[in-house]
């Protein structure tokens, strides 16, 4: 099953992470530096997961990845391919990733509906 909607495109099933904007602006621009280090943009996805363990029981992962496994979910934001896996998506549902780049620092942020508790880090949560 497949949808398109505005420059969206979700496979397989409802997405389980969007990302704003401003996280689209930076994945892509980190898939051209890493394309500029021999591998093609078109070949890596960005992967989130989730993980357990941090201070709060669970953590979040992320990082580019080549392999997509059969199971997967994949959405598409602009040119950008965020692939997750299906344990991960529950714990994802209706989570956002979002970038800020200020003069607290810059990084990337999950906001996730799921989570009752986070750490203090901000990189887990329960």
């Amino acid at each position: 099953m497949s949808a398109s909607v505005t420059g969206v495109t979700i496979s397989r099933s409802r997405q389980p992470v969007t990302l704003s904007e401003a996280a689209v602006a930076k994945v892509s621009e980190l898939l051209q530096q890493e394309s500029a280090s021999g591998m093609s943009e078109g070949d890596l996805s960005l992967r989130i997961a989730v993980k357990p363990g941090g201070c709060s029981g669970f953590s979040y992962d992320m990082f580019f990845d080549s392999s997509i496994e059969d199971d997967d979910l994949v959405s598409t934001f602009d040119q950008v391919k965020v692939v997750v896996d299906p344990a991960s998506a529950e714990l994802l549902k209706g989570a956002k990733l979002d970038y800020t780049d200020g003069l607290q620092g810059a990084g990337f942020h999950v906001v996730n509906p799921n989570a009752t508790r986070t750490c203090g880090c901000g990189s887990s949560f329960s």
